[in-house]
């Protein structure tokens, strides 16, 4: 198989499994909305064609048996209830395992049949009951059928023009994609035959809402003609035809509508008699209609493979769409195209009918579709080609976007790191006087610029592309532990950096988890506190600078802080003294403690303390920065503030003792003189807008001993990121410097986050201000602040 062609199937199956979920679960929870119900059944309709079509068929059994089960919600002959949809995500949930073995191992040896079993069974008892539709009926219910009330009530008479009207039912050899069969089908159908009328319609038969067969109603055609013009057309297993005249003329017989169809149907074709059968008929056609045959004929394949392309719309896979073409020439050469085979190409066909009957399907399965092609009229070739143009130039125009290969994306990118680093280190070789070479080196400059950003760029991904996902991981966890809860997602369409997009996904997981688990109570505890029994989850994205900051936020009963501080105690992390000192809002940070739960309980969603450990550790290592609010009986909020992109960032160089360190840009706010430094509490701290700063001693918390000058440089530090202030010796520059995170013996060393190359060659370590060791007085002094015992200052802050 196609590496391409595969790798594109599994990234849009997953696409389409993704959207059909969340679907589901706007179905379940709102049983009126059309528009879900509508995307379900294209997604699924796409999920059974591509896994039937690339051979897979024990997915595409289990995506038919949800179809039905979902038809029979569509239709109102079942209702919505949490039973029936997880059924339904049962049936999702082994398409997905379907779907990884394929993706492991080439194929997928999964048994469907007791997860189909269960979907049909859940459909039978009230379908059977509840299907009041002839045209869906068993065979053995076909005699009860009045054909003439049917067409009485199928065709609208007053908007035809007709003087005959003949009844085909229609039985298909329908495999599992029944619907693709029945739209080649019907797309197959030469335009001289006019079907006014079907049971059921159109659209349900195309979307494969049919039992053994359909009703169609074709005007001015007789019964033979119709016999003999549908039969050979695709999957076709049967075609009995019956004329329904009198519904029109209220009297005609069936011998005069036949007479009177065939004549103008076959341009004087009477020498075929009453007996004649309809295989002699089909041979003796062709010369006698060779103008409209011809014309009809030749483009069904084409007919058909827009309606391959139409049910598989939402797949971009041009190959999967061609072996579905393919195979749709293939077929109807074998059975639609016999009449042109015989008749076009060569004169003795036209002599010699019988035979050409019997030996034309086994040859035009290899030779069907080259010689039909041939068989056009050269004006309709022409029309063709300018029709195929038209077509091709509407896709060109229709692309609006690639897909790029990861492991390209990456070379690309590590290839613009290399240009930042030479460009840094040309311009540092480069001397100040030589003008012409500094004008090259800042059009160098503009375009490395221009290709980092655009790189950088294409990396970004929605954070739709994860939040997706969790919709369905809410819904199956409340179902579990018998909560309600809504689930709200705002912000989406944020971007991330694509190797923080895939590392983020398991850390919000749990916090998830937690909200569900932890945080909303059960819906009689709710009601009993005043709340709705519902409780209320909501995951939300914004964009603030050079990052992104992802909230969790609940309804539910809080952080009960006292108990956290047992916890503590108890696993020997804090002594009771030291935890009754620390504040609410500060004890809240132990429950990333690795280890520490504070549900007493293991379960399979929480109790040993591992998930929230896991986030702070990914987080970190993402260089971004996780923490908590709570509020006891109101709710929590979980806070994850992420870095737009990695690796390429802006960073001020600051001295301390003649070594450079470099401090991230995004996180600094203000950058201000020593003599701001004040003493509160009897720490020292800048003082802005009624909030202070610790201050940390670079020199002290770097460990770097050497005496420190009386003057210097702070660097004020955003809150949200963190509440300090850095004193260094100096400030020199800012640049973009490409980062290496610390790794083996190095990783996870407090203050540090990476090293960078500058342009003379030198290393210069990047500081990571979240884990920079702050002074025991500072955090006392943060505590105790009290805004109205600040002096009268005046503020003088310098860049």
């Amino acid at each position: 198989m196609d590496e391409e062609l595969y790798q594109a199937f599994i990234t849009e199956s997953e696409e389409s499994i993704t959207q059909l979920n969340n679907s589901l679960l706007s179905l379940e929870s709102n049983p009126e909305d059309t528009d879900a119900i509508d995307d379900i059944f294209r997604q699924a309709h796409t999920l059974k064609g591509n896994f039937g079509a690339m051979g897979f068929d024990n997915a595409a059994t289990v995506a038919h048996a949800v179809e039905d089960l979902l038809d029979e919600i569509r239709h109102e002959r079942l209702d919505v209830t949490a039973e029936r949809m997880d059924l339904v995500f049962d049936g999702m949930d082994l398409i997905v395992d379907i779907l990884h073995d394929i993706e492991e191992n080439g194929e997928s040896t999964t048994d469907p049949t007791e997860t189909v079993e269960e979907l049909r069974a859940a459909v039978e008892p009230e379908s059977d009951a509840g299907n009041s539709n002839p045209a869906a009926s068993d065979d053995s219910d076909r005699d009860d059928i009045d054909v003439a009330s049917l067409a009485a009530e199928t065709v609208d008479v007053d908007a035809i023009d007709a003087t005959v009207l003949t009844h085909a039912h229609v039985e298909l050899n329908a495999g599992q994609m029944k619907g693709v069969d029945a739209g080649i089908f019907l797309s197959s159908i030469p335009d001289h035959v006019d079907v006014v009328g079907a049971s059921p319609t159109r659209d349900a038969i195309e979307a494969g809402e049919f039992e053994n067969g359909f009703d169609l109603f074709v005007s001015n055609l007789g019964e033979n003609a119709v016999t003999m013009k549908l039969s050979d057309l695709w999957k076709v297993e049967s075609v009995e035809a019956t004329d329904v005249t009198d519904v029109l003329t209220g009297g005609a017989s069936a011998d005069e509508s036949v007479d009177s169809s065939e004549g103008p149907d076959t341009d004087g074709a009477s020498s075929d008699g009453p007996d004649a059968e309809p295989a002699e008929t089909t041979a003796d056609d062709p010369p006698a209609t060779d103008a409209d045959g011809f014309e009809q004929a030749t483009p069904e394949p084409r007919d058909a493979d827009e309606v391959v392309d139409s049910v598989l719309a939402a797949s971009d896979v041009a190959e999967l769409a061609d072996a579905v073409d393919t195979a749709g020439l293939t077929e109807s050469d074998t059975a639609g195209l016999t009449e042109s085979d015989t008749a076009g190409p060569t004169e003795s066909d036209a002599a010699e009918p019988t035979e050409s009957d019997t030996a034309e399907p086994t040859e035009s399965d290899t030779a069907g579709p080259t010689e039909s092609d041939t068989a056009e009229p050269t004006d309709a070739n022409a029309t063709d080609s300018e029709d195929d143009e038209q077509k091709d130039a509407r896709s060109i125009s229709a692309v609006k976007s690639v897909r790029v290969d990861v492991d390209q994306l990456d070379e690309l990118h590590e290839l613009v790191e290399q240009l930042v680093t030479s460009r840094i280190k040309l311009r540092n070789a480069i001397d100040e006087e030589q003008n012409t070479a500094l004008d090259t080196l800042d059009e160098l400059d503009k375009i490395s610029s221009n290709l980092q950003n655009t790189v950088m760029d294409m990396r970004l991904i929605p954070l739709k592309k994860v939040f997706d996902k969790f919709p369905r991981l809410v819904r199956d966890l409340a179902r579990e532990q018998d909560k309600r809860v809504s689930f709200k997602v705002e912000g989406a369409d944020i971007e991330l950096d694509r190797t923080i997009l895939d590392e983020i996904s398991d850390p919000l997981m749990h916090v998830l988890r937690n909200a569900v688990d932890h945080g909303i109570e059960d819906p009689d505890v709710r009601e009993s506190n005043g709340k709705s029994r519902t409780g209320t989850i909501k995951l939300s994205a914004r964009r603030q600078h050079d990052t992104v900051i992802v909230t969790v936020e609940d309804d539910g009963g809080g952080i009960d802080a006292d108990a956290v501080r047992d916890k503590v105690v108890a696993e020997g992390v804090e002594t009771r003294e030291e935890v009754n000192k620390i504040p609410d809002s500060e004890i809240f940070d132990y429950i990333f403690h690795p280890g520490l739960s504070t549900n007493d309980e293991i379960t399979d969603v929480s109790g040993r303390g591992v998930g929230m450990d896991v986030v702070k550790t990914t987080v970190e290592s993402l260089d971004g920065a996780v923490s908590v609010e709570s509020e006891p009986g109101q709710g929590s909020k979980v806070k994850i503030r992420l870095p737009v992109s990695v690796a390429i960032i802006k960073v001020l160089f600051v001295q301390v003792d003649h070594r450079e360190f470099g401090v991230p840009i995004k996180y600094i706010d203000e950058i201000s003189r020593r003599d701001r430094v004040q003493s509160v509490n009897g720490a020292e701290v800048i003082v802005h807008e009624d909030t202070i700063f610790p201050l940390i001693r670079l020199r002290e918390a770097l460990e770097i001993d050497s005496p420190e000058p009386d003057d210097g440089m702070v660097v004020r530090i955003r809150p949200d990121d963190r509440q300090v202030a850095l004193h260094c010796d100096g400030v020199t520059k800012q640049e973009e410097v490409v980062v290496t995170p610390l790794q083996g013996p190095l990783s996870g060393v407090g203050g540090l986050s990476g090293t960078a190359v500058i342009g003379d060659g030198n290393v210069i370590p990047i500081l990571d201000v979240s884990t920079l060791e702050m002074p025991s007085d500072g955090k006392q002094a943060i505590r105790e602040f009290d805004p109205s015992t600040l002096p009268e200052t005046t503020e003088e802050a310098a860049d």
